[in-house]
């Protein structure tokens, strides 16, 4: 019972000094509140209003509508062969079935729990007679019946992957091979990894199999692939800490074996201020983006239209849902927007479904948007908790205006403050003291200035020393936010990271 309530006691702990530091930065950005707290710990905004929809800008020939709400965190969206609509709840372990809309009035007739209890499940796909959901560590599958609208038995383990980090999200497809091909993001912002992360695998559905099919992408959410041509694309978010308008986010033709640069190389195989003369990258060819958007737009999800059931104009076009940035001094994204490819092969971008910031004010995050059996598109909001079904009006058909987002600059530097080896924060007669030493060199190895050196986007490091004990900063590090990857330290590096860190930061 003692010991209980010490674990207890250890985690309120850790939470205090998460609120306590989550707080105080947020004070000094008022603007960009909503976002940080969202990618931190999950917090949402308000619930949508039909009447806030009405403000957002859509492509000409579109209107909106919500289709669901009071969902939690809504993430990926697929169909089931009877028109319901899946949807994983990735924060609150869900996998969700929104009834089709039988009665006409544009929204689900119902709202099931599919399967509860799953390890933040992300991708959903359909085949076969199985639900496949990709947890942060392992593929599973189970028995579904669509016409039943329920699944059977207790799901089984197909794969297992390689779990948590910073990006812990698993996106998963049923490939036209029939195959599984499951995204796995960096654990951290900009590193060297030691096992299949940064990656897109294959997975053979029947021996569970898994092997890497393309590398280099720090965290490629969403991937589809285009009719035709059955080229496949992946959209991929660029690190963070070179500034404002540096790297773009990606859009990558990706192949069998190929190799699109992270973290060696960034946009049109530009190489990194801080591993570009890596050894690890010698002999190593990127391949370079087929199209750039803005850098820290989050694109999270990329869906082409089936021609034939395409409104005129998006024939040969995807729709991307761009989550939006959380750590830029403006906002950027929040909005979905559509890529068209010119018989040339040349790719546009317009703008879809716009406003969703407004004035530092965010309303809604866009995650998956969803070309739907019935001609509309639906689009998921983790922020509002939300689904939308954006319907085509067949009396007007033209498409919308020519999107130009911003280029990247010709050149781009680390901060001076994420650049510093760690021990030089340290004074002469500390860098003397074994335990500061071990713990500076194990903020360098961790790469924790990538996200908390002093000027940098994410959440500062500041009077740690003054404010908070040693043991609260410990129970910190044993139970991170979801946004921290967890460090794998021992009790004495933990020890030692925790008294350099109140000794860099007093």
């Amino acid at each position: 019972m003692r010991r209980a309530l010490k674990l207890v006691a250890v985690a309120l702990a850790g939470f205090a000094v998460l609120a306590v530091v989550a707080v105080a930065y947020l004070r000094t950005q008022v603007t960009v509140r909503g976002p940080v707290l969202h990618a931190i710990a999950g917090l949402g905004g308000a619930q949508p209003s039909d009447a806030a929809l009405g403000r957002l800008r859509l492509a000409p020939g579109f209107s909106a509508a919500i289709h669901a709400q009071g969902l939690g965190p809504a993430r990926v969206l697929r169909f089931t062969a009877s028109g319901d609509l899946l949807v994983s709840v990735t924060r609150h372990g869900k996998v969700l079935l929104l009834e089709r809309d039988a009665d006409g009035d544009g929204r689900a007739d119902g709202v099931r729990t599919l399967l509860q209890g799953l390890d933040r499940p992300h991708g959903i796909d359909l085949a076969d007679g199985w639900l496949y959901v990709a947890e942060t560590g392992a593929v599973r599958r189970v028995r579904f019946d669509a016409a039943a609208r329920a699944v059977s038995g207790a799901p089984d383990t197909v794969a297992a992957l390689p779990a948590g980090g910073m990006h812990f999200t698993r996106t998963l497809r049923v490939g036209p091979d029939g195959a599984l091909y499951v995204s796995a993001g960096s654990s951290c912002n900009v590193c060297i990894e030691t096992d299949a992360r940064a990656t897109l695998l294959r997975v053979d559905p029947d021996t569970g199999e898994v092997r890497r099919y393309a590398e280099g992408l720090r965290n490629t959410v969403g991937f589809d692939w285009q009719p035709g041509t059955g080229a496949l694309y992946g959209v991929d978010n660029g690190r963070d800490l070179l500034g404002d308008d540096y790297p773009p986010d990606e859009l990558n033709h990706l192949v069998d074996g190929g190799f699109y640069g992270w973290p060696f190389w960034h946009a049109d195989n530009r190489p990194d201020p801080e591993y570009g003369d890596h050894p690890a990258a010698a002999g190593r060819r990127p391949m370079a983006p087929a199209y750039a958007f803005g850098a820290h737009v989050a694109a999270l999800s990329i869906n082409f239209f089936a021609p034939d059931r395409a409104p005129p104009g998006f024939e040969n076009a995807a729709l991307v849902g761009q989550h939006g940035s959380w750590n830029r001094s403006e906002l950027a994204g929040y909005r979905v927007s559509s890529l068209h490819w010119a018989a040339d092969g040349r790719i546009t971008e317009r703008d879809f479904m716009v406003g969703f910031a407004r004035d530092g004010q965010v309303s809604g995050r866009p995650v998956d948007v969803l070309p739907g059996p019935d001609g509309a598109v639906y689009v998921s909001d983790d922020y509002a908790g939300a689904v939308y079904r954006v319907a085509w009006d067949p009396d007007n058909a033209a498409p919308g205006p020519v999107f130009e987002p911003p280029r990247a600059p010709a050149a781009a530097a680390v901060p001076a403050s994420a650049a510093m080896p760690a021990a030089d924060r340290l004074s002469a007669a500390q860098r003397t003291d074994p335990r500061l030493a071990q713990g500076a060199a194990l903020f360098d190895r961790h790469a924790c200035a990538s996200c908390h050196a002093p000027g940098a986007a994410s959440v500062p490091l500041a009077r740690l020393g003054a404010r908070y004990s040693a043991a609260q900063l410990a129970a910190l590090l044993q139970s991170p936010p979801a946004s921290m990857p967890a460090p794998p330290l021992d009790a004495a590096e933990r020890t030692a990271l925790v008294a350099y860190l109140r000794a860099a930061f007093p």
